[in-house]
């Protein structure tokens, strides 16, 4: 339709019931609370009280959901057969600042990259210990020093965790490391208009 949900974002948050500090498009949440006490208060209420609480089960359902669009938009661009494709990894944790694992929209990246053939280089900034732990050995997936190590000789960089050293990256030195200048951010971090201007190709959530 042409929207760009960060309009939406900014007109509900003009709510101030509601605000703007959690109206985030991305690529899904994770995390050791919020999948687990959601998950929680359905069960409490269909066993404890018959009820279906219809709101709770479409946000569980619209993350699972969220986690499989950026995937989607890559198959979208290079085919839904990745063989022979590398792809820059950056983020890895389930949000910025933790070294958190569990539930990260990384993990069904991932398997969904790899799933389909591809190859990837990963970076995050504190997770990388223990990404490995809680994804073991892979075939295809390797690991990077840093942000700009990860993204040498790979079709296109893809974000899922918004970490303060991703916002303002050398965009000329990701096009030089890039085999192409192709963005996949699945949380929104730069402005696509700019990101056009300086000849990227850029794909986002919503926009």
């Amino acid at each position: 339709l042409g929207a760009d949900i960060e309009w939406s974002r900014k007109g509900i948050g003009t709510d101030p019931r509601i605000g703007y500090d959690f109206l985030y498009a991305g690529c899904g949440y994770g995390g050791t609370c919020f999948p687990k006490d959601v998950q929680a208060l359905l069960k409490t209420a269909r066993h404890d009280a018959d009820m279906d609480l219809k709101v709770l089960a479409a946000d569980e359902q619209a993350n699972h959901h969220q986690k499989r669009v950026l995937p989607a938009k890559i198959r979208a661009r290079f085919g839904d057969r990745l063989t022979g494709r590398k792809f820059a990894l950056w983020g890895l944790a389930f949000k910025s600042n933790t070294d958190d694992m569990r539930e990260a929209p990384s993990l069904a990246m991932i398997d969904a990259l790899l799933g389909a053939g591809a190859q990837i280089t990963a970076y995050d900034p504190a997770a990388m210990e223990s990404a490995q732990r809680a994804i073991g050995p892979v075939q295809g997936l390797t690991y990077a020093d840093s942000a700009m190590a990860a993204l040498e000789g790979a079709d296109a960089l893809v974000i899922v965790t918004e970490w303060k050293e991703f916002r303002s990256p050398d965009f000329d030195a990701i096009a030089a490391a890039l085999k192409s200048p192709v963005i996949f951010d699945g949380r929104n971090l730069y402005d696509p208009a700019q990101l056009r201007g300086r000849g990227f190709e850029y794909h986002a959530i919503g926009r």
